[in-house]
């Protein structure tokens, strides 16, 4: 009897642990995808601000120096004049976000758009972002991809080529580790502070199996 209760509950506990697997997979990819459309709109502000000053040698360095610190009294970490300047190039690579959007970009982080947006050919950056968003890739994978010509060798051949076999799939206790993502949600930045806080979320979000070969992985903050 005792054994048949226990098989019961074994598929009720997973049933139930599935669902917050992906309630809290849902979280995560929201609160990326609000981060990102925020970035765009701070540079769509920068530009449309650009405008109005653009007859002023300097106006635009000096508009987001003073931004920055702004920003960073306000805020905290995350508004560096050089993150902010991606912001801008962010709006004017991609200026209609509607079409942005249609890629999914609550699977793409921010560290993943910086790269493909710094890419000259429309196309090539276009199909990144179906790639990235579709696939799924990692930062390491979708950099490795751009360094060994993925989309090149896909132009000439008739056959996808095959992706490096980096894991690609990223699991919701890595995407918190995202310096990004812990600035936007001014989420602690001491060392003893963070590590709790994603000891806690990798024991709540990842199965047994997967924790255990996780904790023989190197720290990467």
């Amino acid at each position: 009897m005792s054994e048949k209760i226990a098989g019961n509950t074994d598929a009720f506990f997973s049933d139930v642990a599935g669902l917050l697997h992906a309630a809290r997979s849902k979280a995560y990819r929201a609160v990326n995808s609000i981060m990102v459309e925020t970035y765009w709109n701070i540079g769509r502000h920068i530009v449309e601000q650009e405008q109005q000053g653009k007859g002023r040698a300097g106006y635009g360095d000096a508009l987001i120096a003073g931004l920055s610190r702004h920003l960073t009294d306000t805020f905290g970490k995350g508004f560096s004049e050089a993150n902010i300047k991606n912001m801008r190039q962010f709006y004017v690579v991609f200026p209609d976000f509607r079409q942005f959007a249609t890629h999914c970009v609550a699977n793409l982080s921010w560290t993943n758009i910086r790269s493909i947006m710094r890419l000259e050919n429309e196309a090539e950056r276009n199909d990144y972002l179906r790639e990235a968003s579709s696939e799924n890739w990692s930062s390491r994978v979708l950099e490795r991809n751009i360094k060994s010509g993925y989309y090149r060798r896909l132009l000439s051949s008739r056959e996808r080529p095959e992706a490096p076999t980096l894991p690609a799939t990223p699991v919701p206790a890595d995407f918190i580790k995202d310096p990004y993502v812990l600035e936007f949600l001014d989420l602690p930045e001491d060392v003893s502070g963070r590590e709790s806080l994603l000891a806690g979320v990798a024991r709540a979000t990842t199965p047994r199996s997967a924790s255990s070969s996780a904790r023989t992985r190197p720290k990467r903050w």
